[in-house]
């Protein structure tokens, strides 16, 4: 074997032609490759292309090469791409994450490259633009190009995205291009965003506002690493005061990251950022274009993009300079990421700025326990907004006992919430029906009582397995058979399954309301974003008298009208199978009544409950949320849980059941490791939706203290097995959801 010119220690910033250079490319290898750094050399970082037997792959230059390979043979980087190299924080970041997370770093590289066209050299192109004049003769295919480009805004398309985006051929653009229905633009491939001015005009704060924004902007200006925990009643001005901190974050000259949880949230935010600061920051989600994703990456690595707003995978970018994230609605579930690599945005935020010395703000009017917990142990600060915006005051909240009304079995809405809702139509007002389909299986209800029926030995519902035909606890692998009668008050033949779902609601609402407008709110009813913007964008001028919503409705928006909120079935998820039911409950509760009277009159929420008594039900009603998140912690803590103790699944999947219990079983058998550090494991047990794609899921649970080193010892359980290869092995570190 030749002599290794490249052994000069792993901190090498620069690698020389010919030297050995350690490559993780984005293919599932389970180890760096060693390459010879190309003509003109690489430096640390650096992304690259390289050969991976008859292909070429991209790579990021890790470290120096190994050289425990025949240096002869060892294959020459192909070229560096034109992209600044990856930062020492990005790279650090993202092997720490893995760590964390269990993941593979080839999995962790690819969330850090995730734009096209990375290895494209700067050229001009064209794009296209909404033109200024309407065409003369409209036909379907115009009208597709052109609703295309206004869902997208401002933003430009390639030629090809455009006729893909509409559904037609590229002779229907150019078309419009010649009647000026559309703009043909040359332009460089990747142009800086528009300056943001962090010092226009803001708006005039109230006293603590303006007292949580100068505390803010002090961290910010400090430089340093701090988590604040931002906690504000719905329509207290919580945007507001988190901006003066991202201006605060411009005028040092550092880059800011706001992440949202809703893509059908960004365009009101991008309006209220345009207004404050002159000009719209980058947006990074599913909902842009290709072409546009590849310039916010670009741009964002240059530091051509002061600010971006984006979905949680913004948080992967490659920040320049990165000194403030804001996760809005921190509580939000759809911060976690359920497939693929399994993290948490908000966790992970709070590992990266702490690398890169930046200030993060967690916003919330219902924060998580995790958050409020780390925030009464000193880890955080904490700001309290306590009173609404301007004249807005917050709603008065009362439950309805379903237990003593009479309602047809195939009814939903109470007379009182009927009466109250004809009220408000009655006066020009708007009213919205919310229904809390959280969760993901059936629910088991007696109609006579109101029991839900759970685990003899958990605090969990039990969940309907048709394909078994019997209710599982899947805590503890608990199943018996659906009974006949109900275990409460043994009322026969009044067992039912779930509740109804937002369109059977909307039809009921129909017939009992025939001469309202009715418009229902639910994402999965919209097939694109900005049908939904256009949506939400009525409700809010008045273009409905009923609103009939899901979750969607719950996060952010802003309806003047809207003046009763009317909640069906309050309690339905108090008794789910994650040990954060009573936690999402509230929240979803709280945010829902929220909606109501956030103008000049004072709204009214009204909670369709069975249990009233329930603690979490008197809780949403007396609005004292910290008796509430005291309590929560004390059970919490007593079970030594999430956020006191640490838990983790495991899941397993195949298309044969049989093979998945027989991997299942033996990792239960084979827990020495786990045991080492006093961790147990709970299964296997089906998962609540426990076939998905025809694949059979199956999963175990691994619960320990919270200082125990749990990612090292399931590391070493898992080594012991070797998993078939139809089988698919996840583990989720900290699940926020046990489907």
């Amino acid at each position: 074997m030749s002599e290794n010119p490249s052994k000069r220690g792993s901190e090498q910033e620069f690698f020389d032609e010919g030297q050995l250079v350690g490559v993780w490319t984005t293919q599932p290898l389970g180890r760096m490759l060693d390459y010879k750094a190309p003509e003109g050399g690489c430096w640390l970082g650096a992304f690259v292309e390289v050969p991976l037997g008859p292909r070429k792959v991209m790579g990021v230059v890790w470290s120096a090469g190994k050289g425990d390979y025949d240096y002869n043979k060892t294959r020459k980087v192909i070229r560096v791409l034109d992209v600044p190299p990856m930062r020492a924080e990005l790279r650090e970041f993202l092997e720490k994450a893995g760590a964390y997370t269990l993941t593979d770093m080839e999995s962790m590289l690819r969330l850090g490259v995730r734009a096209p066209g990375l290895g494209d050299p700067p050229s001009m192109r064209k794009v296209y633009r909404k033109g200024d004049v309407e065409p003369e003769r409209m036909t379907e295919a115009r009208g597709r190009v052109l609703d295309a480009l206004d869902e997208f805004g401002d933003l430009s398309f390639t030629l090809k995205e455009l006729s893909e985006a509409a559904g037609v051929t590229s002779s229907v653009v150019k078309g419009l291009v010649k009647l000026g229905s559309v703009r043909e633009e040359d332009t460089p491939r990747d142009l800086p965003y528009p300056r943001l001015d962090p010092d226009m005009p803001s708006k005039d704060l109230a006293a603590d506002q303006a007292e949580a924004a100068e505390i803010l902007r002090a961290g910010v200006a400090s430089g340093a690493y701090g988590t604040t925990l931002l906690r504000g009643v719905t329509g207290s001005g919580k945007t507001e005061v988190y901006l003066e901190a991202v201006a605060e974050c411009l005028r040092k000259g550092r880059q800011a990251l706001v992440l949202l949880p809703e893509i059908a949230l960004t365009a009101e935010f991008l309006t209220r950022v345009q207004a404050r600061f002159g000009a719209k920051p980058a947006e990074w989600h599913s909902g842009v274009t290709m072409t546009e994703r590849r310039r916010a990456w670009k741009m964002v690595g240059q530091g051509g993009a002061q600010l971006v707003v984006g979905a949680r995978s913004a948080l992967f970018l490659p920040f320049r300079d990165l000194g403030l994230i804001v996760v809005d609605e921190e509580h939000d579930t759809s911060y976690k990421q359920e497939d693929g690599v399994l993290y948490n945005a908000r966790d992970m935020t709070v590992l990266r700025a702490s690398i890169c010395s930046a200030q993060v703000i967690l916003a919330s009017a219902t924060p998580s326990l995790e958050s409020w917990a780390n925030a009464e142990a000193g880890k955080y600060k904490r700001l309290d907004l306590t009173s609404r915006f301007g004249d807005a005051v917050m709603p008065d909240m009362r439950a309805i006992d379903m237990r003593d009304v009479k309602i047809a079995g195939n009814r939903w809405i109470s007379p009182q919430l009927k009466a109250e809702v004809e009220a408000r139509v009655a006066s020009g007002e708007q009213a919205l029906l919310f229904i809390n389909r959280r969760g993901y299986a059936p629910v088991t209800i007696c109609r006579a009582c109101g029991h839900q029926i759970g685990c003899d030995h958990c605090d969990a519902r039990m969940v309907e397995h048709r394909f078994q035909k019997r209710l599982v606890c899947h805590q503890c692998g608990e199943s018996k058979p659906i009974p006949d009668v109900c275990p409460s008050c043994e009322a026969e033949d009044r067992l039912a399954a779930v509740g109804p779902g937002v369109e059977r609601l909307g039809e009921e609402a129909a017939e009992l309301f025939p001469d309202a407008r009715i418009a229902t709110l639910s994402s999965d009813m919209y097939g694109s974003a900005r049908a939904l913007k256009a949506e939400i964008e009525g409700i809010a001028a008045g273009a409905a008298d009923i609103i009939i919503g899901t979750q969607l409705v719950a996060k952010g928006h802003n309806f003047p009208l809207l003046t009763l909120v009317g909640v069906i079935d309050a309690d339905l998820g108090l008794q789910g199978s994650d040990l954060r039911a009573a936690e999402r409950t509230f929240q979803l509760m709280r945010q829902v009544a929220g909606r109501a009277g956030r103008s000049a009159k004072r709204g009214t929420a009204l909670m369709q409950t069975y249990q009233p008594e329930h603690p979490v039900i008197r809780a949403i009603l007396a609005g004292d949320e910290n008796s509430f998140w005291s309590a929560e912690a004390g059970e919490r803590r007593a079970a030594s849980v999430p956020p006191y103790g640490r838990l983790a699944g495991i899941i397993l999947s195949s298309p044969d059941l049989q093979e998945v219990f027989d991997l299942g079983g033996e990792l239960a058998r084979r827990d020495g490791p786990l045991r080492q550090i006093g961790a147990q494991v709970f299964g296997p047990a089906p998962a609540p939706i426990a076939r998905v794609r025809g694949r059979h899921r199956v999963r175990l649970l691994v619960k320990a203290e919270k200082s125990a080193p749990i990612q090292r010892a399931i590391a070493a359980w898992l080594r012991q097995v070797r998993v078939p290869s139809q089988v698919r092995l996840s583990v989720d570190i900290d699940p926020q959801s046990f489907y």
